[in-house]
């Protein structure tokens, strides 16, 4: 390798599976609130309480996120976690003059992305940007149950709210461009749990590849990879995340039973982002080092950024997480030897 690798240009080598001097040393999941707690009272300054402080604090290379919001501060909020905000299309055509905001500030702040365009333009941060999904935009209006329930009963108000977002997402990701192109974007679908999907292929396919098929291709045109944000075990939803263009997917949770070697067998191209075992890391440094063992192989091919598989938990003591980043360093080496 000719030149040192930034941390931006060796994250896109490793994506891009090309050579790379090691892995990026990066967490893309934040921390919980409680974890940052307890590593307050032990040795984290109190002070240091922004996101991107902790991750210079630890020595973890910057992944800046933008999340593009697709309601305004007027919606209503649920009475509950999970529970209903609109329920029929009468209520949706009522409350949409507060959804998918297109105003000078909202929802791309130019006072909040230029800085952040500057530094990946040094090759200083990777910038990547989120938006609400096709499963997870109507599950947040509908409520949880109500949604499900709406695949069956009210099939033309998913069509109606989720070709609104389609277009929306096409309208601020350009907007975004305007400031920076990020390099990634992931969909938040959080469509599977422990068993699988939470909706059959079938429904999918009807419900959801459309819209992705009209997304995807616009984004991956901008030269942003698309990314598909859902938790639990995703060896049957890639298959179907494959079909609709998507480049990649995290956070890859092992508890979930998803095995990134099985998803790299059956899709040699697809990036891949997190699947560490969050539980590993109160198990002492035998533990860890097995864990990284597990991942070492796929991350020697390139095309995987190995990372917590989601927030770390609140049991996780600071010098606990120091030797899990201790050994990220280490591996993340190895990867780079091939």
């Amino acid at each position: 390798m000719p030149h040192p690798q930034t941390p931006r240009t060796r994250f896109r080598a490793v994506m891009n599976f090309e050579p790379f001097d090691r892995l990026p040393l990066a967490e893309w999941a934040s921390w919980w609130d409680q974890t940052i707690e307890r590593w307050h009272a032990e040795s984290l300054p109190p002070e240091i309480v922004d996101r991107y402080a902790i991750q210079s604090f630890f020595g973890l290379e910057p992944l800046k996120q933008g999340w593009l919001g697709a309601v305004s501060p007027e919606l209503p909020t649920a009475a509950y976690h999970g529970g209903p905000i609109l329920r029929d299309l009468a209520d949706y055509q009522r409350w949409r003059p507060c959804l998918f905001p297109l105003e000078p500030d909202r929802p791309v702040d130019p006072a909040h992305w230029r800085p952040w365009a500057a530094e990946q333009a040094r090759g200083d941060a990777v910038l990547w940007y989120t938006v609400d999904g096709f499963f997870w935009f109507a599950r947040k209006l509908l409520g949880i149950e109500p949604h499900l329930y709406a695949f069956h009963d009210q099939p033309e108000l998913l069509h109606r709210i989720n070709n609104d977002l389609a277009d929306w997402i096409i309208a601020a990701s350009d907007r975004l461009c305007e400031i920076a192109t990020p390099d990634f974007v992931t969909i938040a679908e959080d469509m599977s749990y422990n068993h699988g999907p939470m909706i059959s292929k079938r429904t999918f396919d009807e419900f959801i590849l459309p819209y992705y098929r009209r997304v995807v291709p616009h984004l991956q045109k901008r030269g942003i990879w698309v990314f598909v944000d859902t938790d639990g075990d995703v060896n049957q939803l890639v298959d179907w995340l494959v079909e609709a263009g998507i480049d990649g997917t995290l956070p890859l949770e092992r508890q979930a039973g998803t095995d990134v070697a099985l998803i790299r067998q059956r899709h040699p191209h697809l990036r891949l982002i997190g699947g560490f075992d969050k539980m590993s890391m109160t198990r002492g440094e035998a533990a860890l080092r097995a864990e990284f063992e597990r991942l070492l192989p796929v991350a020697r091919q390139g095309g995987f950024v190995i990372s917590c598989d989601h927030q770390t938990p609140p049991g996780v003591s600071v010098e606990q997480y120091r030797l899990y980043l201790r050994l990220m360093k280490e591996y993340a080496e190895k990867a780079g030897q091939g």
